[in-house]
């Protein structure tokens, strides 16, 4: 065994920074698929609480500890946020530049990127975190006057998270991915999902699609286009392995459906399986009264 030895050349390394932040926003059946940048991340910082020791007594001694259910939150802080965050800060927009507040606020998924780095390189590499069920509170805003030192105001948000499942494991709300010690083609594979590539959008994928992605597990499916009878109205579904599809967020499975409107047939990757970087993800049909 070897004599232990510390701030070794190459060891001292360090975190740093917050960039690439992305907001996903959820269709109705909970799926994030899809996603859009979210400039001007100053701060994230994460909040975990709970796992709080209660102790046992019994027989006149400490017999054990039963720990309280851990939860995740964070706090971010930011110059600016997209204009779809709207909907998920209690704000309703009726109309272009007008906003109403105190509405209901929605869950969203969020993802961002900190940097590694060491003594002798300092862009190492670093570390994807990916935000599942997160919901944001009000915050406090604050207007100053313009003076001999202006300052850009910074928007922050208290976010709460409820867990998602995961196979063989405890639900969670928060994973990361180290970059220095991953598969570099699992993690294109998760930041082609996480980014988006030409002809499929952004999207977050579930916990257990992460971890399939790096077990090797992932086979690379293709969608296809449904089929449409523009004289009954009817788009037929195809079966096609690895591939699910929604329609207004609804999953659809193999079969014919009559449509009452215009409707947009999206397709996902189902757990275990990828798309190619180029490939079409949506159809838009148009009903014919």
């Amino acid at each position: 065994m070897p004599v232990l030895s510390w701030d070794g050349v190459g060891q001292k390394e360090y975190e740093t920074g917050v960039d690439h932040g992305v907001l996903y926003m959820p269709n109705e059946a909970g799926v994030y698929n899809d996603g859009v940048a979210w400039n001007g991340l100053v701060t994230v910082t994460e909040t975990p609480s709970g796992a709080e020791a209660n102790p046992q007594y019994a027989d006149n001694i400490k017999y054990l500890n039963l720990y309280s259910a851990e939860e995740f939150g964070a706090t971010i802080e930011a110059f600016t946020y997209p204009d779809e965050f709207a909907e998920y800060d209690g704000l309703s927009v009726p109309s272009a530049g007008v906003t109403i507040g105190q509405q209901g606020r929605k869950t969203f998924g969020f993802s961002y990127r900190t940097k590694i780095g060491d003594d002798t390189d300092q862009e190492a590499g670093y570390k994807l975190h990916l935000v599942y069920g997160a919901t944001a509170s009000p915050s406090e805003k604050a207007y100053t006057t313009v003076n001999d030192s202006p300052e850009a105001i910074t928007f922050s948000w208290e976010v709460t998270t409820t867990p998602v499942p995961v196979t063989g494991l405890k639900p969670t709300s928060i994973m990361t991915i180290d970059s220095t010690a991953v598969d570099a083609t699992a993690l294109e594979t998760l930041e082609d999902f996480l980014y988006g590539t030409v002809g499929t959008d952004p999207s977050l994928p579930t916990p257990d699609a992460v971890i399939a992605i790096f077990e090797g597990a992932t086979t690379e499916a293709t969608p296809t286009e449904p089929a449409f009878n523009s004289g009954t109205n009817t788009i037929t579904i195809p079966a096609v392995t690895g591939v699910v599809y929604s329609i207004n967020g609804v999953e659809q499975a193999a079969g014919n459906v009559v449509i009452t409107e215009d409707t947009v047939v999206t397709a996902a990757p189902a757990v275990g399986y990828h798309f190619p970087e180029v490939v079409d993800d949506d159809w838009f049909y148009n009903h014919t009264p």
